[in-house]
């Protein structure tokens, strides 16, 4: 059985472990070494802990018993875009592999409008690997619009993302 609680502040090294785990398996066979190495430095455990004592970020972790499986942050805008007026930033939705399917996203997303809305917030906007054709399938359910691509650098080399809006009502 899955359940949901919000990150404490002093949760820096699950939060760390936990995204850096789930950037590797999902993306990190696209790296070389260094790349990876450098980009994981950025997310770790102490950059973790100082994000979570900033009051505009939020984590949300799925947990299998008391085992972090998933999680949702969400900050002010960090990306190259100007939103027409108040808006939050879906900054990383990852999910182990053997938990994908079982309703988990939509969980996080249903938390991350919920947010949003006591933010209140018109628009989320994130950005998602062009070739992650399952997240940008997800994020069209969810309502998001892909507006342009965005350079997303790990380490030294530059992927290809798309920014994406979703307008809230």
């Amino acid at each position: 059985m899955i359940h949901y609680r919000d990150a404490e502040p002093h949760e820096g090294a699950t939060l760390g472990g936990i995204a850096r785990a789930t950037f590797i398996e999902t993306f990190g066979h696209l790296y070389n070494l260094n790349d990876l190495a450098s980009f994981l430095e950025k997310g770790s455990d102490t950059a973790q802990s100082t994000e979570l004592a900033d009051p505009a970020l939020e984590v949300r972790f799925a947990c299998a018993g008391s085992t972090p499986i998933g999680f949702a942050k969400l900050s002010g805008i960090t990306l190259p875009v100007e939103p027409a007026g108040p808006a939050i930033e879906l900054r990383q939705l990852y999910i182990f592999k053997p938990w994908h399917g079982q309703g988990i996203a939509e969980a996080l997303m249903d938390w991350v409008h919920t947010r949003a809305a006591a933010r209140s917030a018109q628009e989320i906007w994130l950005s998602v690997w062009a070739e992650n054709h399952r997240a940008r399938r997800f994020y069209a359910r969810q309502g998001f619009t892909e507006i342009r691509p965005y350079a997303f650098m790990v380490g030294e080399q530059a992927d290809e993302d798309i920014l994406c809006r979703k307008v809230l009502k």
